[in-house]
């Protein structure tokens, strides 16, 4: 062999033997993976991994979160109701105002029974065949109280449990002013009375079968001279009693006579 075959060996030689030790260093430094490290490595896998959960437990917290959320809104609501509640300012010794009505209507307290409303669905009202006019009169008593301070009103309580005053209707060859004297004296048992002026008067219609009814009332101020008469009320009335002015407001029961009433006590304030 010739030397540079043999220069050429011991290169390739050196080569082998530099490439076989890199490989060595490597495998020394790579770990071996062994049954029970790749056991350690699964089972770090596993930790970090999230549990999973079947679509029964999904639902089940989706629901449970929803009525969690609904339950928060609804005490937020109950709270804030309590506040604004407690927050509203107390009406103390508020006075209970009852509505007026017009003359011969119906009061709101009178409830139609269930029979009259059935009644009034099966057989309907007849159509209206005729307009009557009926004029009628009456008149606001008065007198003064005992220690002179006040008005006294003497009222009258109809059938249906209504205060009014005494009124009734004009007959042939009577004036306003005479029904007026003469239903006063019928109605309250008052003959010592004097017609002091006239009011006013209020209108008013009721239906009665197939009529309408247009009913005219002339109210005139009236003074009682005789303070000992006691007033006596007729078989068909279920009271009659003289009242305090303020008393008296409060007890009628139609707004149309409760303005003349007030009217009255200013012609009285002021002599007439």
């Amino acid at each position: 062999m010739t030397k540079k075959k043999q220069r050429g060996a011991k290169r390739s030689a050196r080569r082998l033997d530099d490439a076989l030790g890199a490989l060595g260093t490597k495998s020394a430094q790579r770990p071996q993976n062994t049954g029970k490290n790749r056991n350690k490595t699964k089972s770090g896998r596993n930790q970090n991994r999230r549990p999973e959960r079947s679509g029964y437990q999904k639902g089940q917290n989706n629901q449970n979160a929803r009525r969690d959320n609904y339950q928060k809104r609804l005490d937020s609501t109950k709270q804030s109701s309590a506040n604004n509640q407690s927050a509203a300012p107390e009406i103390v010794g508020a006075a209970k105002i009852r509505p007026k009505v017009p003359e011969a209507l119906p009061l709101k307290s009178e409830k139609m029974s269930a029979v009259s409303r059935l009644t009034a669905r099966v057989f309907k009202k007849p159509a209206i065949q005729e307009v009557v006019r009926e004029p009628t009169a009456g008149g606001i008593v008065f007198r003064m109280s005992k220690d002179k301070k006040d008005i006294e009103i003497l009222l009258i309580q109809d059938s249906k449990g209504r205060w009014t005053i005494p009124k009734g209707h004009i007959e042939p060859g009577e004036n306003a002013k005479q029904t007026a004297v003469r239903e006063i004296g019928e109605e309250s048992g008052l003959y010592h009375i004097e017609v002091l002026m006239w009011l006013g008067k209020i209108h008013f219609q009721y239906r009665r079968i197939d009529k309408l009814v247009l009913m005219t009332t002339q109210i005139y101020l009236v003074r009682a001279l005789d303070d000992h008469e006691t007033p006596t009320k007729e078989q068909w009335m279920k009271g009659i009693k003289w009242f305090r002015f303020n008393d008296a407001l409060d007890a009628i029961e139609y707004e149309d006579i409760e303005k003349l009433m007030l009217l009255a006590k200013n012609k009285i304030r002021q002599g007439l």
